[in-house]
Parts: C-alpha cells; structure tokens; sequence
C-alpha cells in the first residue's frame, strides 16, 4: 500500500476550505462546497469530507469533539527558525488559533501550534537555525 493522502471529517465546509486555502495556502482541486474538497499541499492530496455526508454514506453516526482536538496533528515545515516564527504571526493574523507560541524544544526543533477552526492542530517547525 502506498499512502495517496488523508482527510479530516469536518463540521463547516466553507470556513473549513477558506482556513486550508487563504490561511494555509493549501490548493483546492474542485468546487469549495461539495461533500468531499480536495485540497493539495506540496504535492499531498488532504481530504475535507462533510460529516453529515459520511455518516449518511457509511450508515452509521460518528461522535467527535468539541474544542481543540488533541487525536493528531497536521504538521508543516518550513525553511528556518525565523520562518516559523514568521508563519505563526500571519496565520494567527489571519485568524488562526494561536496553541503554543514560537518555541525551541530540546530536541532541536523549532515549533509552534495553531488550531483551524474546528479545533484541529496544526504544527509548524523547522530543524534548521
């Protein structure tokens, strides 16, 4: 098996959409307000699905959180230090949900978490100075 992508289940597809694309810069690939939107981020298909879609799809309910959500993260690189700090500052500007401000863990990474507005974290990091 080869990994093609992933999705997230989510409540609002247009504020779920309008997050990935103008905030995150991620490509959508087919109409903003259908039951399933893909989006592409450097070459990885990411998967909006309605959830009340699937449910109806796979004839069964789903129970979900409220809040910010801690099952997983969506993380994203980018090329320095500075530019995770620069990132933070504009998606939060942007109207993302600021979790952990601009860090340097032991480990020598240099990360921050934001959520979209679901609840969904997002890391950005760098390993590079």
């Amino acid at each position: 098996m080869k990994l093609d992508g992933f999705g997230i289940f989510v409540k609002d597809m247009e504020v779920m959409v309008k997050f990935y694309r103008d905030v995150l810069g991620f490509e959508i690939t087919e109409e903003e307000n259908t039951s399933n939107v893909y989006l592409k981020k450097d070459g990885t298909l990411f998967l909006l699905y309605r959830r009340t879609d699937f449910e109806k799809m796979v004839r069964r309910p789903f129970a979900y959180t409220d809040g910010v959500n801690g099952h997983y993260e969506i993380a994203l690189n980018v090329d320095s230090f500075a530019e995770v700090d620069t990132a933070f500052q504009m998606v939060v500007g942007k109207g993302a949900v600021p979790i952990l401000e601009p860090t340097t863990e032991p480990w020598g990474q240099r990360t921050c978490y934001i959520a979209d507005p679901e609840g969904n974290l997002v890391e950005i990091g760098s390993f590079t100075p």
